[in-house]
């Protein structure tokens, strides 16, 4: 079946996307467990940049499981499925010249670095949003610790699926030891020049 599929060429490639748009395209991928403040963040910077008139689209786990990865659960299997797929659609976005932000707690270093894979590492900047679990779960925004403790999900991440950190992510920040705006402008000025045609 694969012999037979033949992948479109182009007119128009990502380089002049990026020249019409004025700036480069790329992944700004948020990893840390959940409640470690990731959404926030994305969703901040996305807006610091979509107000200086960069092209930008947010890609966010709870959003894309209940669309497009609505059929898979949290197995390991199926968490590397559902990172899979993300990766394909960001790849897809950066080719259509659009800084994409994307928030996924991605648990596993295989997993992050089959999406680096997929996306191209030069297209790809990881951000560690670095909080303990005692402060995720202090806070647990959406009570899902509470579940998880009470045995309601299972293979949560943190509780009783691993969160392997990041080896060497392009940014680290700590939440607890850093206000969101500072964060936000830091990580912002991290990529500032990969912006630049």
């Amino acid at each position: 079946m694969m012999d037979n599929i033949i992948p479109q060429s182009f007119h128009i490639d990502k380089e002049e996307r990026n020249k019409l748009n004025e700036h480069n395209s790329f992944v700004v991928w948020f990893t840390g467990l959940s409640g470690s403040g990731k959404s926030t963040l994305a969703n901040l910077v996305e807006k610091g940049l979509f107000q200086t008139g960069i092209k930008t689209f947010p890609l966010d786990g709870d959003n894309m499981r209940s669309g497009i990865n609505k059929d898979l659960k949290f197995s390991p299997e199926d968490r590397e499925e559902n990172l899979r797929r993300i990766a394909e659609i960001s790849k897809l976005f950066v080719d259509a010249g659009i800084v994409v932000i994307a928030s996924f707690i991605s648990p596993r270093e295989k997993d992050r670095e089959l999406v680096k894979e997929i996306i191209g590492k030069e297209n790809f900047m990881e951000v560690f949003v670095n909080t303990p679990l005692e402060i995720c779960e202090k806070r647990d925004v959406k009570g899902l610790y509470k579940k998880a403790r009470a045995g309601e999900i299972k293979n949560f991440t943190g509780i009783d699926a691993p969160y392997e950190n990041p080896e060497s992510p392009d940014l680290e920040i700590k939440t607890e030891e850093e206000n969101l705006e500072n964060a936000v402008k830091r990580i912002i000025l991290h990529f500032e020049d990969k912006l630049k045609i």
